[in-house]
């Protein structure tokens, strides 16, 4: 293979994940190692983990969980889209755990009913990436074979940050034009 050339991309499978800690993270614990739809399903972990913690977990404590989950995950992102030789790995699903931590968090106390409702709402601008998404993701990208860097690890996150955003904005109009909904 000539020095010219960059190497292919790498899939994520379970032994790359286990290879090192910053790839358990970035992969979501095995979450995005889904072969079908891992955004989703590290979603649905995110809102599952976020059920179990809130038990513990105080208004506080969950705000500054989630600003050091972003910090380590930006490493995390950086290290694994790296190893796989990827800007924007859809295995890496740290970025949609932490935006439903995030929006949940905000949306607190909230039923069944609004919490289903943030994770569809924010699925929908994860995946389909209207407007404000959509040029959040295209910021930090790359040309393919050329060297991940700390700005795509950021951009992993920060498309997540922007769909969360809208997701709350959401919410809000739906809870101010039907309050009767509760919350």
């Amino acid at each position: 293979m000539s020095d010219d050339l960059p190497l292919p991309p790498v899939r994520a499978t379970l032994g790359f994940m286990l290879r090192h800690p910053a790839h358990w993270i970035g992969i979501g614990f095995g979450s995005g190692l889904s072969p079908r739809a891992p955004g989703t399903v590290g979603t649905l972990w995110g809102w599952a983990s976020f059920a179990v913690l809130n038990l513990w977990l105080s208004p506080t404590q969950w705000g500054l969980l989630i600003a050091a989950s972003l910090v380590v995950g930006w490493w995390a992102c950086t290290v694994t889209a790296r190893h796989m030789r990827t800007c924007d790995p859809g295995a890496v699903v740290w970025d949609e755990i932490v935006a439903i931590w995030l929006i949940l968090w905000l949306v607190m106390p909230a039923g069944f009913w609004w919490q289903l409702a943030a994770f569809g709402v924010f699925r929908y601008f994860d995946a389909a990436k209207p407007g404000p998404v959509r040029w959040a993701d295209g910021l930090f990208k790359i040309e393919p074979g050329k060297p991940v860097t700390v700005w795509q690890g950021f951009g992993i996150l920060f498309d997540d940050l922007v769909a969360a955003g809208c997701t709350l904005v959401v919410l809000a109009i739906a809870k101010a034009a039907w309050p009767h909904l509760g919350g």
